[in-house]
């Protein structure tokens, strides 16, 4: 930690980084990050207070993340890096060919098509079961308090709220009664400090805690998802549900000037991040705030995410290997593409060669890296009556092309854009870090990792630097605080910069780092959100 980042915040935000040395929680909701502390404080450890926190972001953050979605971690423990692929697949019984009988040409964001099974309960279970200290019922404890007696919306929290209400209200042809039951109870988006309560939810965590999720997949809740889905013509079954089971993966990394940086295998698109990081680590970089690094930044990322949407789908299905896609031989390749000027990305051929994050820390040097979602804000709009069950639409990302790598099969993982993060030097723990965001995760990874390691700067100072981020061919938005001098500089070079007024389209990170000889932690949160970080 001491060794890749100084005090000094060059960029006009009040907070600082904090410190603490017995553990921390970092979250984009304070209730959250306190819940993680409670385990903590009760004798548990960092998978145990980032359960607690990750379930209470269900019930606190509902816009971002929920049950039904998704989730992944990478889990530091007893000097080895754990992954944990809580992503799920799409029903057995859905394809193109029934996509299309149903009149659609393309997957809709709306309604039972998108879904894919969940796999946040079970995610929460594994991890519990497999290096927690508590058990379910006790780090489930704060969410359930939450959701039945209520607690007061925060500000960023109010304002998504109020934008997806609004998107519902407009959308014609999907039945959203649920939704606006649970999360718009007096027919309209709850307000800020007003307090929000979902007994139904309370009741569905008490099920997963007493059952170690399995009433989700196999049980009463297992049914009230199936009865919904069956209801409403989707492709979701019970055999989809009794089946589902996460998956412990290696995780994979980059070495970068020293640094280890790990990412989760695909499907997941961490490696688009190590990718653009191998791109650029022969590049030397000495000035941040300069168009040259911004420049090399884009392209490396331009490049690395045309292979990502190219190539990436369940590992199985890969055309190539990630082995192939991280070589430095084709790390050399895609480099030499990059020129002065802003160029038109295409994939590569390497066979030569939409959330919420927290990180966890305790005292014994156990770490966690943690990212659940339902992809877009509160994901299909489906709610399982009575359950406050939020509903994925994950699917959304699958191919309607069949001989793309990502084509829409049954029983498949499609492409998916949440990404924890991990670093490591000398096999020893640096620590968790992530930003959530849907595409913009990775290029996100690949700018905290350089304020970092190249720029030497501390958690907080990293998280707060202005962010860019690509979209399609040469269009780079630029968040209000990046500099107009090298937006203007990056123009001259071709790319088409667009001033984005949303901070919240740049994503929301944490960080903690360790000092391996004090033990002392270093954490930073997202100052463009409701981040907080509760220490011990």
């Amino acid at each position: 930690m001491k060794h890749i980042h100084n005090h000094f915040n060059p960029y006009p935000i009040a907070r600082e980084s904090v410190y603490a040395k017995k553990g921390m929680v970092a979250t984009t909701q304070p209730l959250a990050a306190e819940a993680g502390l409670e385990m903590l404080k009760k004798g548990g450890n960092a998978i145990d207070a980032a359960i607690a926190a990750a379930a209470c972001l269900t019930v606190v953050e509902p816009t971002s993340n929920g049950i039904g979605g998704d989730a992944f971690a990478l889990v530091w423990i007893n000097g080895k890096l754990h992954g944990l692929n809580g992503s799920g697949r799409s029903p057995e019984d859905i394809s193109i060919e029934a996509v299309k009988e149903k009149g659609y040409d393309a997957i809709p964001k709306f309604g039972w098509m998108p879904v894919t099974v969940p796999g946040v309960p079970r995610t929460w279970a594994a991890l519990s079961q497999r290096f927690g200290k508590l058990p379910l019922k006790e780090t489930l404890k704060p969410a359930i308090k939450y959701a039945r007696e209520g607690f007061p919306v925060s500000p960023t929290l109010a304002r998504f709220w109020k934008r997806a209400y609004q998107m519902y209200k407009k959308q014609e042809g999907y039945n959203f009664s649920e939704w606006f039951r649970i999360f718009a109870p007096n027919g309209r988006a709850p307000k800020i400090g007003e307090i929000w309560k979902s007994p139904d939810h309370a009741v569905t965590l008490e099920k997963i805690a007493e059952t170690d999720a399995a009433s989700f997949y196999e049980g009463e809740l297992a049914g009230k998802i199936v009865t919904a889905s069956k209801k409403a013509d989707g492709f979701l079954t019970k055999e989809d549900l009794e089946k589902y089971e996460v998956e412990w993966v290696d995780p994979i990394k980059v070495n970068y000037r020293g640094y280890d940086i790990w990412e989760i295998p695909p499907n997941g698109q961490g490696i688009i991040a190590l990718q653009a990081l191998n791109i650029l680590k022969a590049f030397e970089f000495t000035v941040k705030e300069s168009v040259n690094t911004y420049h090399k930044q884009i392209e490396a990322i331009k490049l690395a995410f045309e292979d990502g949407k190219q190539h990436i789908t369940e590992e199985s299905r890969m055309r190539y290997t990630t082995e192939q896609l991280l070589s430095d031989q084709y790390a050399a390749q895609r480099r030499a593409l990059i020129q002065e000027e802003a160029i038109l990305p295409e994939a590569g051929d390497p066979s030569g060669s939409g959330t919420v994050y927290l990180a966890t820390a305790d005292e014994e040097g156990n770490m966690v890296s943690f990212i659940q979602s339902n992809y877009m804000g509160f994901g299909s709009g489906v709610v399982i009556p009575g359950t406050g069950i939020t509903m994925q639409n994950r699917g959304y990302d699958f191919s309607m092309d069949e001989t793309h790598v990502n084509a829409l099969e049954g029983g498949k993982k499609t492409f998916h854009t949440i990404i924890p993060g991990f670093v490591t030097k000398d096999n020893e723990a640096v620590g968790p870090f992530s930003v959530m965001g849907g595409f913009m995760q990775p290029q996100a990874h690949v700018q905290i990792v350089m304020n970092t390691v190249d720029f030497g700067l501390h958690p907080q100072a990293a998280l707060d630097a202005p962010r860019w981020q690509w979209m399609k061919e040469k269009r780079i938005e630029v968040e209000h605080r990046f500099s107009y001098p090298i937006a203007q500089g990056l123009r001259q070079k071709g790319h088409d910069i667009r001033m984005q007024l949303e901070p919240n389209s740049f994503g929301r990170g944490q960080i903690i780092w360790r000092d391996p000889e004090t033990g002392v932690l270093a954490g930073g949160t997202e100052s463009r959100a409701d981040g907080h970080i509760a220490v011990w």
